[in-house]
């Protein structure tokens, strides 16, 4: 039997790829694809450790997982991976990384068909 949610979620997947996505450099030491990412954020609270809550927001990146291809493997995310995503003249780079405790991503649906890759800026150019 056909299961119409997982259905919808990878047509959904498909739609915002299309008309809500821009393209990104997805990099892994030496290796780096180009690939469509949404942007969107997460906002983290932390304990430091004093009692006291951090907040901390988190620039995501969301994308297709099976996007994500490393020596002919799907993958998912690690630590220390850079995003880099053009705006205006500069380009941002961003490190896959989560505050605390937390993972660095996520799937972002029931189906895992979407990532949702936790980052922070590390450096302009």
């Amino acid at each position: 039997m056909t299961d119409l949610l997982k259905n919808a979620a990878e047509w959904l997947d498909r739609q915002q790829a299309s008309h809500l996505s821009r393209q990104v450099r997805y990099r892994r030491g030496d290796a780096q694809l180009d690939i469509l990412a949404r942007i969107g954020r997460t906002v983290f609270e932390v304990d430091s450790g004093t009692g006291v809550l951090e907040r901390i927001e988190s620039r995501d990146y969301l994308i297709a997982a099976v996007d994500l291809v490393f020596g002919g493997q799907v993958s998912v995310p690690q630590p220390g991976d850079q995003i880099l995503e053009t705006s205006g003249p500069a380009t941002l780079v961003y490190e896959v990384m989560a505050p605390g405790r937390e993972p660095a991503w996520r799937y972002s649906d029931p189906y895992r068909v979407t990532l949702r890759v936790h980052t922070k800026q590390v450096e302009e150019n």
